[in-house]
């Protein structure tokens, strides 16, 4: 058995990174089902050390060192993206998207604090396998897994990651046939379906966002811009990080139980939404969401490789039972009340479809779902401007709320 350093650990991690989006280009399936590469490369890894664990011989011993500080990076990044004004100026019908997608996530846990307890399972078990990890998606459940093992439930790493995987697939494979059901039957007779035309979907939801989100400040005479501004986000996160860090404490030493990133998220909320006011900071959101992004990919090939699969082998039926019953929840009950209450029309339709996608897997199953209607029966500019202010920015944050509550119940 190799014990790997913590600098060493980052290296395969991006090894691992890297044959995971090479995976995914290979088998389509998982590219149509939006797995993520890091996902898919951080379980291969953990599929063989459990192999190595069943046989007694384990290869390697990872240093998780870097793990938590990727984690409150990715989070920070997430509070950066709340703006306030962001939310006024996607008008009234953002607002209720997120009304409707709070109070969904909000029912994921009793249901599943519910179906827990007739299963014979703790109440943190239907928790973990509700909002955390499908709303949330596999980070949220990752970054909370500590939490709820400290609280009394073993194996939380692996049931949230068990929870998350079958969240994303049923979501990829649900809303596109719950959209075209919504249009075929509710709409088609109606003739209130746009003509047949393909449009970058995802292209026109990252442009109506950045429209929406401070430009990139001008860089000093002499400096580069790109580089510039890249030192300025990391310098911003990292700010971010250590005042959150004193926050978080306060709030830990007040009796509440949540996880080390709450704090950094908190600060990055205010910096935002000051900045917006101030112009002093001059953040560039679509900086940080990079860095967000390289630091997410990083945490969850961590996560996954240390993932003990084996302590799954006896909680698998009461979570199959308890993830259909979640499922059958988001994918019968939301597309009705989501179709009517955003207006019931084609655009409706299709939010329906992304709605589906976000809260069972991640905002990458909600746009292909959307961009799979989009390309058979036309645009649909108002869901995409919709459903990603809300899934990308906005319910990660009200999540975190809605889980540290249930948490500090149920501990």
């Amino acid at each position: 058995m190799f014990n790997v350093d913590a600098i060493n650990t980052l290296a395969f991690a991006g090894v691992v990174l890297f044959a995971g989006y090479a995976i995914r280009r290979r088998l389509g399936l998982l590219a149509r089902l939006n797995i993520p590469a890091p996902v898919i490369g951080g379980l291969l890894v953990s599929i063989v050390m459990t192999i190595g664990h069943a046989r007694g011989q384990v290869p390697f011993t990872f240093d998780t060192q870097w793990r938590d500080p990727l984690m409150i990076a990715f989070f920070t990044s997430v509070g950066f993206g709340a703006s306030v004004g962001l939310l006024r100026r996607g008008g009234p019908l953002v607002f209720l998207f997120l009304l409707l997608s709070t109070a969904f996530t909000i029912a994921q846990n009793p249901i599943g604090v519910g179906v827990a307890w007739l299963l014979g399972q703790p109440p943190l078990f239907g928790v973990l396998a509700g909002s955390v990890t499908l709303a949330g998606g596999p980070a949220t459940g990752l970054a909370f897994a500590p939490l709820f093992e400290r609280a009394g439930l073993p194996g939380a790493e692996t049931i949230a990651v068990a929870a998350a995987m079958a969240g994303i697939v049923s979501g990829g494979l649900l809303g596109g046939p719950v959209g075209t059901w919504l249009i075929e039957r509710r709409l088609r007779r109606q003739r209130h379906i746009p003509g047949a035309g393909v449009v970058a979907a995802a292209s026109v939801a990252t442009h109506v966002v950045e429209a929406a989100l401070p430009a990139t400040a001008s860089a000093p005479a002499g400096e580069d811009r790109e580089a510039f501004a890249l030192m300025k986000a990391t310098a911003l996160l990292l700010f971010a990080m250590w005042l959150g860090a004193g926050v978080s404490d306060w709030i830990t030493a007040q009796g509440v139980v949540l996880p080390r990133y709450i704090g950094a998220m908190l600060v990055a909320i205010v910096l935002r939404n000051v900045d917006e006011v101030t112009g002093w900071l001059g953040i560039s959101q679509a900086v940080i969401d990079d860095l967000g992004t390289v630091a997410l990919a990083f945490f969850l090939v961590i996560a996954l490789m240390t993932l003990r699969l084996w302590q799954l082998a006896g909680l698998a039926l009461p979570l199959a039972v308890l993830l259909l019953v979640q499922v059958a929840f988001v994918a019968l009950v939301a597309p009705p009340i989501v179709f009517r209450l955003m207006g019931r029309d084609y655009d409706a339709a299709v939010m329906s479809s992304g709605f589906i996608g976000f809260m069972l897997g991640t905002t990458a199953n909600a746009m292909a779902n959307m961009e799979a209607l989009a390309e058979r029966y036309g645009p649909a500019p108002r869901a995409f401007l919709v459903v990603p202010m809300v899934g990308a920015f906005f319910i990660d944050v009200v999540n975190n709320v809605v889980i540290t509550t249930f948490l500090n119940i149920y501990r």
